[in-house]
């Protein structure tokens, strides 16, 4: 039986977490591992999931001393997942943004490629609760994306999808040197290098059901500069 791991980081999403791991669960996968990333959450994030693993032994958790980054949060949670043998690693987040009923699609997708990727563009945009200005700024971002990398994708900057586990472990994940949204560009931009059959599936995107924002200034400027480091080799 192939596993599938699913890597989700966390931080201040104790009311999420109480509902996204029951929902999973019914989703009936054989062998679905779920591994948390937890950054030492004022909430008591991490508390939480310590209950559902009481009766949970595919529930892991990865507890961090602080807030490290969403990159290296990925980086740990792929990396665990790897040790555990996951056949097929994804990651999503814990907001329910990424709906959790899309994984048997993403499932049924990965057969026939490398990485699958949730797309927000595919068929037109497919975002609910956005404000103008963000959306306006996801497309340009996405299209800037486009234009430098060369990759023909039309959500570089999604955060909900899977990889089969020898696409992470031929990119080399201690190669990987972004850390915030860039995060994700990166990633596929060093799939797409190393020739991966990459697909993309249409999903419709949902803003957060609770707890706060995690962008910083610091973070979209790093997205602006690293496309053009990977196209001119900056970054190895």
């Amino acid at each position: 039986m192939k596993k599938t791991a699913i890597v989700i980081p966390t931080y201040n999403e104790r009311e999420n977490v109480k509902k996204l791991i029951p929902v999973l669960r019914k989703l009936g996968i054989p062998g679905l591992i779920l591994v948390f990333v937890d950054d030492n959450s004022p909430d008591k994030t991490g508390e939480i999931i310590r209950l559902f693993q009481k009766d949970d032994p595919d529930l892991h958790l990865i507890s961090r001393p602080r807030k490290l980054g969403l990159g290296t949060a990925y980086l740990e949670g792929f990396r665990y997942a790897l040790e555990l043998d996951a056949d097929f690693i994804f990651e999503m987040d814990a907001d329910f943004s990424h709906d959790p009923q899309m994984i048997p699609k993403f499932l049924e997708e990965i057969e026939n490629c490398d990485l699958v990727i949730g797309s927000r563009y595919l068929n037109g945009i497919s975002i609910v609760n956005w404000p103008l200005r963000r959306l306006v700024l996801s497309l340009l971002a996405n299209k800037y994306v486009r234009i430098v990398t060369g990759m023909k994708l039309t959500d570089a900057t999604s955060g909900f999808k899977g990889y089969r586990r020898r696409v992470l472990e031929v990119i080399g994940l201690d190669r990987i040197r972004s850390n915030g949204y860039a995060f994700q560009i990166e990633m596929k931009y060093r799939a797409h290098k190393k020739n991966f059959s990459i697909r993309e599936i249409p999903i419709i995107f949902v803003d957060r059901h609770s707890g706060t924002s995690k962008i910083s200034r610091r973070i979209i400027w790093e997205a602006i500069w690293l496309p053009w480091k990977l196209r001119l080799r900056l970054v190895k």
